[in-house]
């Protein structure tokens, strides 16, 4: 996947200073002190408020893990409680008017924390580096994450992922998302990948074979269209980490999880 990897200073002072709950309808894109007159958020001070809010530390083999009690744990946990709340009220009044619910996932930190790679590389993007952290297919579950994904197919809903991750990414991600319980539709029919070679007709208006000019909005906001009026579902909850998973509509609610360490337009 190809990320536009930037600091977000201010929805991470949101996050430590203010305990902000990153969820449904949350509206912090955009807020920037780029053009203003004043001093812009020391990065040495962001980056400590970063590993404050994960509870970063190495662990044994050197990798760096959030904490199960840090406040970013603490902030999954208060959206994980009431996406099963929405998502048994969605399944229940669709099923009792003959609707097929689904709901949609984006993969990385959305599922799969890249919380390491970010730290080793200090908070740049190299696509070779991400590429070869990626099929290493050993990064550990965003908190919460598969059980909310096993939860929702309990319910009857069914499960679809919209990832920015690549067509040649598609093993190792299956692999990952396996290895941390996440092992729900894995199949191509439920997971969406970038195929800039060949894309879907259904993104005909900005992709053809060979040309990719599909912003991240219009890749997955096509994705979920595609879901809803081709395949026939009701995307009850769509699931991700950057506005820009979430925006563009086919989706009857929205969760934002937290990633205060880069931000994709």
């Amino acid at each position: 996947m190809h990320k536009s990897l930037r600091l977000a200073a201010i929805a991470t002072v949101c996050a430590v200073a203010g305990g902000a709950l990153y969820g449904a309808g949350a509206a912090t894109a955009g807020q920037s002190t780029a053009n203003s007159t004043h001093e812009p958020y020391n990065i040495g001070l962001l980056v400590k408020d970063i590993d404050t809010y994960y509870g970063t530390a190495a662990d044994a083999n050197g990798v760096y893990q959030a904490s199960p009690t840090s406040p970013y744990a603490k902030d999954l946990a208060r959206i994980d409680a009431d996406a099963k709340r929405y998502i048994d009220r969605a399944a229940r009044k669709a099923h009792r008017h003959g609707k097929k619910p689904a709901v949609v996932f984006d993969i990385d930190d959305t599922l799969l924390l890249s919380l390491d790679y970010e730290k080793r590389y200090n908070y740049t993007y190299n696509s070779t580096t991400w590429a070869d952290y990626v099929n290493k297919a050993d990064r550990p579950g965003v908190f919460g994450s598969a059980e909310l994904v096993q939860y929702a197919q309990s319910e009857g809903v069914e499960v679809f992922y919209n990832s920015g991750l690549s067509e040649a990414q598609r093993t190792a991600a299956v692999e990952n998302l396996k290895k941390i319980g996440a092992d729900v539709n894995l199949d191509a029919a439920h997971m969406f990948l970038k195929d800039k070679a060949n894309p879907p007709s259904y993104l005909s208006s900005c992709a053809t074979a060979g040309t990719w000019n599909c912003t991240t909005v219009q890749y997955k906001s096509g994705t979920r269209k595609h879901i809803e009026q081709d395949l026939g579902y009701d995307v009850v909850a769509n699931f991700g980490d950057q506005y820009s998973d979430l925006d563009g509509g086919y989706a009857d609610r929205t969760y934002k999880l937290p990633n205060p360490t880069y931000f994709v337009s």
